[in-house]
């Protein structure tokens, strides 16, 4: 009977171990593939805001050719995106609250200096006309909706990746294996208040 005893207690600890080690095991395993899904959307959010920076060029040349007059508003489009080029992040940004903040207040300085230029070109209808530029301004529209739309998703993962981290038992997993919590995109002050930008 004593023999018995002592196997049912010895099994009941080693289902303890083993169920606990699962628990361990499933709780690290996500915390690392939701990091990596946190990063690689971050990468996809630096993408679109890099094929951005890339028409840019382009879009200020066409205009160049029309809008003589409007070397400030061009001016201003070309150093903040110099501002945004000068700013070098990796998938660490993910970790720096303070860094991600820089990274948008250049991008909402950009996002300014577009909105702008598409009101001065207003004055300007044979540029409207340009088939370059619609071309241009099309691409730039679609690229601002994709920002948005990677931002999105990125905040999603990271409410994820935030949540998990502080339910028990994986934020002792989180401390111990030091998964520091991830920034969030915050709306910029005022946007509320979206700018009125006419593409007609």
């Amino acid at each position: 009977m004593q023999f018995n005893k002592s196997w049912i207690f010895i099994a009941i600890i080693v289902v303890l171990v083993l169920g606990g080690c699962s628990i361990f095991m499933g709780g690290y395993n996500r915390l690392v593939t939701l990091e990596e899904q946190v990063k690689a959307q971050w990468s996809q959010v630096e993408n679109v805001y890099q094929r951005r920076a890339d028409l840019i060029p382009n879009l200020v040349e066409t205009v160049k050719g029309y809008a003589k007059h409007e070397r400030e508003t061009l001016q201003a489009i070309v150093e903040a995106r110099s501002r945004v080029g000068s700013i070098k992040l990796d998938s660490s940004v993910v970790n720096d609250s303070k860094k991600l903040a820089e990274f948008q207040r250049a991008q909402g300085e950009l996002s300014g200096a577009l909105s702008r230029l598409m009101v001065v070109v207003e004055n300007y209808p044979q540029l409207k006309a340009n088939e370059n530029f619609l071309n241009l301004q099309s691409q730039l529209e679609g690229t601002e909706n994709r920002i948005a739309v990677e931002r999105k998703r990125y905040n999603e993962l990271v409410q994820e990746f935030n949540s998990l981290r502080r339910r028990i038992p994986t934020n002792i997993i989180a401390s111990l294996f030091g998964f520091s919590e991830k920034a969030y995109f915050k709306a910029e002050e005022g946007a509320e208040k979206a700018p009125k930008v006419k593409f007609e």
